[in-house]
């Protein structure tokens, strides 16, 4: 088996809570060693967070398996000056406060480079590291109101809903920040010059809106409940079943159309995949009629074989059994727990999420600190 991509690649991971530590699970996952520097005083916050597992928070866990935790201060001046040496022999750092804080605490980009040109410095943040809300408090939700995004989800004429996942977090922060950090080490690399990534979670979010956004200079205006993929039509929707579960049918295709089609008895035409908003609603109706004459699992075994574009909306608790996430090797166990893999990792954890500070004398050992020195700063 093949090394992982980044191993050897050293990273230092200020960020606590979801973006910034999801983001570094995945670097974990290609292989780069990542440590975790929390303050001594309360760490991560997500560390605190219920339902426990042997003491420690379950999301936790979850997120920071295979990293060590460093406890070290930064606002003193000892735990910053060992900081800045640290980064002497690291590639990337990671960190997710506001803008500015980290220059503040003497260990911005500018003070960073200064110590290790190659270095990569990934800002995770709302808006951004300049611009009119570069200091403004926010989350989640707030990103994607900002970015467009929350006004694309919900029933037409009806309210905005809010999304069942942290959209800005996961897709607008932490995935472009490590599209982000591997460029950068890319073009550390070739050109022996690091740089700072600014990651702005609110226009990650807008990012997704790419393809609608581009109808824009044609006067549309792309809104929930009315495009071709977010409720607009009758083939690309939600069906509620006899047992009150869920069918996800993305028959967009004419031939997925009228095999859906013929799967439940129904007569369809191709025509009826760009009909008008008030044909859309009848068909639809129609569906729903014919959906909620069985259960979820009995339209299942009917479209067993059969190209229908239509899968089960699942719960959460049922996605480690089903068989495609066996088969595919996406959960296993870490620990006693039951995690999941990111798309790009192995099914397999090398070390348990860390303990507040557990691998203080460890990993500052590894950057050259004495034994006197460990002393001191812990």
């Amino acid at each position: 088996m093949p090394a992982p991509p980044l191993e050897g690649v050293r990273v230092l991971d200020l960020s606590r809570l979801l973006p910034g530590p999801f983001l570094t699970l995945i670097l974990a996952d290609l292989g780069a060693d990542v440590v975790k520097v929390e303050d001594p005083r309360l760490g991560d916050y997500l560390r605190g967070m219920p339902p426990h597992v042997d003491g420690m928070s379950a999301r936790f866990r979850a997120l920071n398996r295979d990293k060590r935790s460093i406890a070290l201060d930064l606002k003193a001046p000892a735990g910053r000056d060992a900081f800045l040496r640290m980064a002497e022999r690291t590639d990337v750092v990671v960190e997710s406060f506001r803008p500015g804080v980290l220059d503040k605490l003497g260990v911005g980009y500018a003070a960073l480079s200064a110590r290790n040109a190659r270095i990569v410095v990934c800002s995770i943040s709302g808006y951004g590291k300049d611009g009119p809300y570069r200091d403004r408090a926010g989350h989640d939700l707030n990103y994607i109101g900002l970015g467009g995004v929350l006004a694309m989800t919900g029933a037409a004429g009806g309210p905005p809903q809010m999304p069942g996942v942290q959209i800005a977090d996961i897709a607008g922060g932490a995935l472009w920040g490590a599209v982000g950090i591997l460029g950068a080490l890319l073009g550390a690399r070739a050109t022996g010059q690091g740089s700072h990534v600014d990651v702005s979670m609110t226009e990650g979010a807008m990012a997704l809106l790419a393809a609608e956004l581009g109808n824009l200079s044609l006067g549309a205006r792309p809104t929930r409940g009315r495009e071709t993929l977010n409720g607009g039509i009758a083939c690309y929707a939600v069906y509620r079943t006899k047992d009150d579960r869920y069918l996800s049918l993305g028959a967009l295709e004419p031939k997925f159309w009228i095999a859906f089609n013929e799967a439940i008895g129904r007569r369809a035409d191709a025509l009826e995949l760009v009909a008008p908003p008030d044909v859309q609603e009848r068909v639809r109706g129609e569906i729903q009629t014919i959906l909620a004459g069985r259960t979820r699992d009995e339209w299942l075994a009917a479209f067993a074989g059969k190209d229908v574009c239509c899968e089960p909306v699942l719960e959460a608790d049922e996605l480690p059994g089903h068989p495609l996430h066996v088969a595919r090797r996406n959960f296993f166990d870490a620990f006693g727990q039951t995690v999941m893999r990111t798309p790009i990792g192995r099914p397999e954890a090398r070390r348990r999420a860390p303990a507040l500070g557990e691998h203080t004398a460890e990993v500052l050992r590894e950057h050259g600190f004495t034994a006197d020195e460990i002393a001191a700063l812990t």
